[in-house]
């Protein structure tokens, strides 16, 4: 009896292992939870609320802070926490390369509007800034203004006039017209009221073809700036008339003055 009795016991508890070996290969594994997503740090740069175009003076309305990724924000990015009145400081400079909609502002592609690359950045596309040397006398007594409009005129001796006339002569002409002025010596706008500038250099704003025309012009004589109406800064005088003759006779009581068309 105590044989058969221990060989049941046997029985029952293999039997109860292998039950229980089975319903532990049946449950499933706990899940593991899922990550906790954490929200990456930001710092706010300051970014173009709009496209800016090349050249383009910047203003307050056209810049915003943005929140940008902290490991994305380069050092040349404008961090509000380094300069938080970046808005203000910058102001009033200008565009030298475009600038899209959300693109953070970088200083390496701004220009200061007192600074040495401001010729460069207001200049339009396609014209050059040239100077030439004037005088009061030859730039209409001083007053002239960056951003008038001048005419240039030609004066120079007309040797062959002279061999075939023995009288000497000079020739006038306009070389350019409608030409509008940049600078006055380092003056690129009216300051404090001033209505005079008077300086040894213009700067034109001149295409290549014109270019070409005012250096040779140099070379030939003597450059005088004529000052043009406002009101005739946009009017188109149509092609630029031949060169006229002026004759000098020198007589015995005084000078007398001819002059006639070449």
């Amino acid at each position: 009896m105590k044989a058969a009795r221990i060989v049941v016991l046997t029985v029952a508890v293999a039997a109860g292992g292998v039950a229980a070996m089975l319903a532990g290969r049946s449950q499933k594994p706990p899940e593991t939870p899922a990550p906790v997503a954490t929200k990456p740090a930001t710092v706010d740069v300051l970014v173009a609320k709009g496209n800016i175009g090349m050249g383009q003076t910047l203003g307050a309305a056209d810049v915003e802070w943005q929140p940008w990724p902290m490991e994305a924000a380069t050092g040349n990015f404008i961090r509000k926490s380094d300069r938080p009145a970046a808005i203000e400081n910058l102001s009033g400079q200008i565009a030298r390369y475009p600038f899209v909609a959300g693109e953070p502002i970088r200083e390496a592609k701004l220009v200061n509007a007192k600074g040495s690359g401001f010729m460069a950045a207001i200049l339009p596309p396609g014209t050059r800034a040239v100077s030439t040397q004037i005088s009061p006398e030859t730039s209409a007594g001083g007053f002239i203004l960056p951003n008038d409009h001048v005419d240039v005129t030609l004066t120079r001796r007309d040797r062959e006039a002279e061999k075939a006339t023995g009288v000497e002569s000079f020739t006038s002409e306009v070389v350019l017209r409608n030409i509008r002025v940049l600078a006055i010596d380092q003056n690129i706008e009216e300051k404090n009221g001033q209505k005079v500038v008077v300086g040894k250099t213009a700067t034109l704003e001149l295409t290549p073809p014109q270019v070409e025309t005012l250096a040779l012009s140099q070379q030939r004589g003597t450059l005088s700036l004529a000052l043009r109406s406002i009101a005739d800064a946009e009017k188109n005088d149509g092609p630029i008339e031949g060169p006229r003759n002026v004759g000098v006779n020198i007589v015995r009581f005084g000078v007398s003055t001819v002059s006639t068309p070449r």
